[in-house]
């Protein structure tokens, strides 16, 4: 992974005018956090932040801080608020990390094939969209994929069947299903209709009770 860079400053003045003046002038307010680090409010260039955050690793990109001139540190994006109408980056909060220890963080979980089961009729489900997974942060993959081509109906995959790279743990049990091919649901008035089609005509069609002959009309009388 190729890390990304950004520049920010120290942030004296706090509270909402401040970070209203802070945007004004083309800035957002941000904070940096970590186990063992002070809390420091920063100061920082939007769209810095959301160029780093749309690349090929979105939000699981690290990123090295280098706060006024100071020697860069690494962190991950960990919260991040959009303007609800123009979706301007308004505030960011960036937790601190060690390179040399493992990170939790959520990666796609993609299906790659066209399983057999839906071409037998059946519907593939897939459980998880995104995984929990653990590993430095330099060995933090895109995604996980899966190839469901040998799946047939009721055939399940769970998280003991992913391959996942080397260094990378499923933060999952590995029984977990993480995709299934559902078998395909016959509705049962087309199943009726069908069984009654297939029936003998004898058993389809019942009898109609036999109908009365007419009365005759009574004889005139006699003359």
């Amino acid at each position: 992974m190729e890390f990304q860079k950004i520049e920010a400053s120290i942030r004296i003045e706090r509270g909402k005018g401040p970070a209203a003046r802070l945007r004004r002038n083309g800035k957002i307010p941000a904070v940096a956090y970590g186990r063992g680090y002070d809390t420091t409010a920063l100061a920082l260039n939007p769209k810095d932040l959301a160029t780093a955050i749309t690349g090929p690793w979105g939000r699981n990109a690290v990123i090295e801080l280098a706060v006024d001139g100071a020697q860069p540190f690494p962190a991950l994006l960990a919260e991040h608020t959009y303007h609800p109408v123009t979706r301007d980056l308004l505030h960011a909060d960036f937790l601190r990390i060690d390179l040399e220890k493992p990170v939790e963080v959520y990666v796609p979980l993609t299906t790659t094939g066209k399983a057999a089961g839906v071409v037998e009729g059946g519907v593939l489900r897939q459980i998880f969209r995104k995984l929990p997974i653990s590993c430095l942060p330099s060995k933090i993959p895109l995604g996980i994929e899966l190839d469901v081509t040998e799946m047939h109906q009721n055939d399940v995959r769970k998280v003991g069947d992913l391959i996942v790279p080397d260094g990378v743990v499923v933060r999952l049990a590995a029984e977990q299903t993480v995709v299934a091919v559902d078998a395909a649901q016959v509705d049962e008035t087309d199943a009726a209709k069908a069984a009654a089609d297939g029936a003998p005509a004898a058993e389809a069609d019942k009898k109609a009770p036999e109908k009365k002959a007419p009365e005759k009309k009574a004889q005139d009388k006699k003359k």
